[in-house]
């Protein structure tokens, strides 16, 4: 059941999935998606030594798909590595170490995952997570911004966070959108549960 805050998020949601559609299918989406790579790739070469075990996802519904940028990156260094979230029952993430190749199952959203029972590809905590938006907004509080995402509505990564952040004060949870996915507050505002991103990332650069 979806909290009903202002317009229904259920509608929103599904007004956002279908501009994201036609958007991929445009003109300008190469372009920009190259934009946002590029924005990427600078934090990956920025903050990315600090990191050892970054995850991904796998795109679904036009999302953008980030994948060969963060296998390029793993594979600079054998410290590194790359996690795929598995969903849980109880509606949690579990992270599991990716490599490109993996065979995967699809989950009960038709979602692709690790298998949780691979004794080769362990369960790991990830220093970064990356979070595709279907929608993002900002707010400003005592001078500092926060930025929200408004995703697909299981509370998944709102549950996840609220966990990882308790044994990783330092975890980065990126989230990807376009400039075009900004809502305003009369369209949605975050809720007392919904986690903060750390950094957000668009075509325009990262918002910190």
């Amino acid at each position: 059941m979806d909290d009903m805050h202002g317009n229904s998020p259920k509608t929103l949601r599904q007004d956002l999935l279908k501009q994201r559609k036609e958007f991929a299918a445009g003109q300008t989406y190469a372009q920009t998606k190259d934009r946002l790579i590029a924005a990427l790739n600078q934090f990956l070469a920025k903050d990315g030594n600090s990191l050892q075990a970054i995850a991904v996802y796998w795109p679904i519904q036009d999302e953008l798909d980030l994948r060969p940028a963060l296998i390029t990156w793993a594979k600079q260094s054998p410290e590194r590595c790359l996690a795929l979230p598995y969903a849980r029952p109880d509606k949690h993430l579990d992270f599991y170490e990716w490599q490109d190749g993996d065979a995967l199952i699809p989950s009960q959203h038709g979602v692709p995952e690790p298998s949780p029972s691979n004794p080769s590809r362990p369960a790991i905590a990830p220093d970064c997570i990356l979070i595709p938006c279907v929608g993002w907004s900002s707010s400003t509080k005592n001078g500092k911004t926060h930025y929200w995402r408004l995703g697909y509505g299981g509370g998944y990564f709102d549950r996840t966070l609220a966990t990882l952040r308790k044994n990783n004060p330092k975890l980065i949870c990126l989230g990807i959108g376009f400039d075009w996915q900004k809502l305003n507050d009369l369209q949605w505002v975050a809720q007392t549960h919904d986690e903060p991103l750390d950094i957000l990332l668009t075509e325009s650069g990262l918002l910190r």
